[in-house]
């Protein structure tokens, strides 16, 4: 299925499930009908800001209409950045055996996993908070400037950046070895869920 019929498919089973016609929508959005036809029949897709007003008009969150805009064979995409070889290798191997289904790189360095986020849409990336001449919070900030609903994972020997790792919106804070129950209870509750991630 293409992505605007894809996303048509979404957004008239979130209008009938909720009970509204395409006619109150309309009204609630300030459009025409036809627009939302045209938007439901995948002939044409909104804009961000009008895709944020659905999501609004909706009840949903934004990532609901967002999450449906994505390939429907896109698998969601992993980086993981650290600077140790030997934990880089283990960590990215911990994340591929529990999520067979996400495409999972390692990084040794801020500049490559930035370089690689520029051009994919990654849903969330494994920090660790120390690396060498870099800091790890100040690449999860570059990060979410590139792409804000990536969720950022600290993955570090370091408790003591955690009220800075929450300043920064973080889904969550592991400290190291990585394993694979907390890497599950982590994705259980990303801060934006993505499908194909436990969802």
């Amino acid at each position: 299925m293409l992505t605007t019929e894809q996303f048509g498919k979404a957004l008239r089973d979130l209008r009938v499930e909720r009970g509204i016609s395409q006619r109150q929508l309309a009204e609630l959005m300030t459009v025409s009908k036809p627009t939302i036809a045209n938007w439901e029949a995948g002939k044409r897709l909104p804009d961000l800001t009008m895709l944020f007003r659905l999501a609004e008009c909706l009840g949903v969150e934004s990532y609901v209409l967002l999450d449906a805009l994505r390939e429907p064979d896109e698998p969601p995409k992993i980086i993981v950045v650290e600077d140790m070889p030997v934990i880089l290798k283990g960590t990215v191997r911990t994340i591929r055996e529990a999520i067979p289904d996400a495409e999972v790189c390692g990084f040794r360095t801020g500049a490559e996993a930035l370089r690689y986020a520029a051009a994919n849409r990654v849903s969330a990336a494994f920090l660790d908070v120390e690396l060498s001449g870099e800091n790890g919070i100040d690449l999860a900030r570059s990060l979410k400037e590139l792409r804000g609903r990536t969720n950022i994972i600290y993955l570090t020997c370091h408790p003591n950046y955690v009220r800075e790792a929450v300043e920064t919106y973080c889904s969550g804070y592991i400290l190291k070895p990585l394993t694979p129950e907390k890497l599950r209870r982590e994705i259980a509750n990303l801060r934006f869920p993505v499908r194909g991630l436990g969802t």
